[in-house]
């Protein structure tokens, strides 16, 4: 896609105050020792890789190499080597989100926002971006879910580096339940994945609600008595006499059962003394 554009690139020495950044560069955070180390190699060895720019108005616009140009930067260089080309918004939108998601420390959030800005820029399902980056569809729609945190935990999970799967988990617990609070733990204990999703099942076994002991309604009293009067007769054909009644107070309906003693506790004919 992009070797047209190669192709058509001149070569140049331009004022690093004359390169804006490209809106569409992902990157958030920079390792600063890792910028110090390419700036010395820079100082000792020279700019190996021009970065690439654009002309925009009152300048040009980077489409790759932050890094680069933040490390000149550092070591007080004021001109810096850039190849110019000649392409739209959408292109170099494009390029500069591709060129990061092929490196490998991009911060899982920084990623999912570079895959969100590539589905929107192509204007394809996530099904087509998924196959244009070579990725499952489950494994993109994965990824852009983390989208979903609030500040607060994407900040706890890129200082502590936690991982896309720790976030993915932290997703489970709903929002404003003490999923920030989650994430402090998980990143202070140093929990790996399988740890935190033990610590997460906990946690979600605590918020379910106790069982209630199940309640009887009874709209009829008279299905209770019933039960009542068939124990009475239960009780009457073993011979033991009982009598049932039925009466009222002010505040409770009372039934009671008198079973005479003489013939609850009359001995059966060779039972034991």
């Amino acid at each position: 896609m992009f070797e047209s554009f190669k192709k058509q690139g001149l070569v140049m020495s331009i004022a690093l105050s004359e390169v804006f950044p490209n809106p569409f560069q992902p990157r958030r955070i920079f390792d600063e020792g890792e910028l110090s180390a390419l700036a010395e190699s820079i100082r000792e060895n020279g700019l190996i890789q021009p970065i690439s720019v654009r002309r925009v108005k009152g300048g040009f616009e980077l489409i790759a190499g932050e890094r680069r140009l933040r490390a000149c930067k550092l070591i007080g260089r004021q001109k810096i080597e850039a190849i110019v080309y000649d392409i739209g918004d959408e292109d170099s939108a494009v390029w500069a989100l591709i060129e990061n998601l092929q490196r490998s420390d991009l911060s899982p959030f920084d990623e999912a926002e570079a895959m969100a800005k590539l589905i929107s820029a192509w204007k394809v399902s996530g099904e087509e971006a998924a196959r244009r980056l070579g990725l499952a569809p489950s494994t993109l729609s994965n990824k852009l879910r983390i989208l979903k945190l609030e500040p607060a935990v994407r900040k706890i999970v890129t200082e502590k580096n936690l991982t896309e799967r720790h976030a993915r988990e932290l997703l489970r617990i709903e929002q404003g339940k003490g999923r920030e609070e989650a994430a402090k733990f998980v990143a202070e204990k140093e929990l790996n994945v399988p740890e935190t999703v033990r610590y997460i099942d906990r946690l979600l076994e605590k918020e379910k609600p106790a069982r209630k002991k199940p309640r009887y309604f009874v709209k009829d009293l008279r299905l209770f008595i019933n039960t009542f009067e068939h124990a009475v007769e239960v009780m009457n054909s073993a011979g033991l006499g009982a009598k049932s009644t039925v009466s009222e107070t002010e505040e409770n309906i009372v039934y009671s059962v008198a079973v005479p003693k003489a013939r609850a506790f009359k001995k059966t004919e060779g039972s034991a003394v």
